[in-house]
């Protein structure tokens, strides 16, 4: 049997467009569950799911979304009844990927749609606006593929169709192809950045495997914090090493480079074991195409690549940090333990590297002994070291021997 692709859209005003993707959808065997999220007008022809359906599913009525007063009350009411179904229906077996389209007012309805299906189930939105700033990176799911949709806001016409016709085949065969996650083991999930920073991740994957876990590492560069805490709300993982914090710094001074105002706090809210280390929590990343802001422009800063580069933070700005990681760590309803490599912690802090700066690495040392509650380990190596590496897996073999963590 082949694949079957809900297709969410307002039909009222996409109506055309939306057609011509369900059209294409099934011209390459695919099936197609249809679902109208409009408010004001009605499709040219019926669809699976109607927007009375919508907002039935959340106990309401299309007039209820009419007298919200404006259009953001009305579309949030369709977005909770449409979630909401986009759920069910998966869980029905109704559904083995979906589809969205829209402009602002659609993207930010199926961006909960998508939010409401596991990892592992294809999830697409083609928008006008995709890859826009002004989405925010905690309203994405983990795995969610967006398609700008050039010359989509009014009508069909063919620089339109070139971006449908491949969302069509995009969503179709991300549907048949994928290998979506099998849990027959358990899950360790790990923040670290690229090697030429960072580099315990390679020397902690084998020993972890060995024990029995499956380790997923995600670069925290933003999205990657943000995946992981979208995968540690949802309670997949058996631990969590979170290493790295440079997204933590980052938000703290107002840095695009952040992984959302709800990083720490996923895990610990899930009763998820957590170690915890401030990897690169001395630097403050920039898109490498911005000029460093006037405040850190007499600092040093790294340049990695063209699309970022890195500022050192201040020995008052790693107090404040540790000051806010200590707070997330204390509120969290599982076991926490957190590491201080005291002989730095990125590759670029140390003697003569770009990042080296003595002074602010005691800073931040002093304030985790003064600042942090749960329990802690002081390892006198560097966080590169094997002998860091060593410490965050004596932690966690303590908590396997005490039935903590489960292999």
């Amino acid at each position: 049997m082949d694949k079957t692709i809900l297709v969410i859209g307002t039909y009222d005003t996409k109506d055309e467009e939306l057609h011509y993707l369900c059209d294409r959808i099934r011209a390459q065997g695919g099936r197609v569950v249809s679902m109208d999220v409009s408010v004001l007008g009605d499709p040219s022809q019926p669809t699976d799911i109607s927007k009375h359906a919508v907002t039935a599913a959340v106990g309401k009525t299309i007039q209820d979304a009419i007298d919200a007063g404006d259009e953001n009350g009305a579309m949030q009411i369709m977005a909770l009844g449409a979630a909401k179904l986009t759920a069910q229906l998966y869980a029905d077996g109704k559904i083995d990927a979906m589809v969205g389209l829209g402009g602002t007012m659609g993207t930010d309805l199926v961006l909960d749609c998508a939010q409401a299906l596991p990892l592992g189930v294809p999830k697409f939105v083609v928008s006008t606006v995709s890859f826009s700033p002004i989405i925010p990176a905690d309203r994405l799911s983990p795995d969610i593929q967006m398609i700008l949709w050039a010359g989509g806001l009014y009508g069909l016409n063919s620089v339109c169709k070139s971006s449908l016709s491949q969302a069509a085949g995009a969503v179709l065969g991300a549907a048949r192809a994928v290998e979506a996650p099998v849990r027959n083991r358990p899950v360790i999930g790990m923040t670290s950045l690229g090697s030429s920073c960072l580099r315990y991740m390679k020397l902690l994957t084998d020993p972890l495997e060995a024990r029995g876990f499956e380790v997923a590492v995600f670069h925290a560069t933003g999205m990657g914090g943000m995946a992981f805490e979208a995968l540690a709300r949802q309670g997949y993982f058996a631990a969590v090493l979170d290493l790295s914090l440079q997204e933590m710094a980052n938000l703290m001074v107002g840095s695009v480079v952040h992984g959302g105002a709800d990083r720490m706090t996923n895990a610990g809210a899930a009763g998820i074991p957590q170690i915890i280390a401030p990897g690169c929590a001395d630097l403050i990343d920039f898109a490498g195409w911005q000029e460093i802001p006037a405040a850190y422009a007499d600092r040093p800063y790294h340049t990695h690549n063209r699309l970022i580069k890195s500022s050192v933070s201040t020995g008052d700005e790693r107090r404040a940090l540790i000051r806010e990681v200590a707070t997330r760590m204390a509120e969290a309803q599982g076991p926490v333990h957190f590491l201080m490599p005291l002989l730095g912690i990125e590759e670029w802090d140390r003697a003569g590297g770009p990042a080296h700066d003595p002074d602010a690495l005691a800073a931040m040392i002093d304030e985790v002994r003064t600042s942090v509650t749960v329990p802690m380990t002081e390892v006198d190596a560097h966080i590169n070291d094997q002998a860091f590496a060593d410490a965050v897996l004596a932690v966690l073999d303590g908590w396997i021997a005490q039935g903590v963590v489960r292999v």
